[in-house]
């Protein structure tokens, strides 16, 4: 056992996929994901600008 040897041994790199042909029903699916994540991101900021949707529980004065 050498100090060489020592730690964590890096993992061998895994081979390239091939890319594979894809039909038309795939492709429109990937475009209607893409789509829908846009209109996703879209409604996301769109809500972050306002306050809080609901304020929730009661609220309790100021005083004791």
């Amino acid at each position: 056992m050498s100090g060489r040897e020592g730690g964590k041994k890096k993992p061998l790199k895994a081979p390239k996929k091939a890319s594979k042909e894809m039909d038309d029903d795939e492709l429109a699916f990937k475009q209607k994901q893409k789509e829908d994540q846009k209109a996703l991101e879209a409604l996301k900021t769109k809500a972050s600008g306002k306050g809080p949707l609901a304020s929730g529980g009661i609220k309790k004065s100021g005083k004791k």
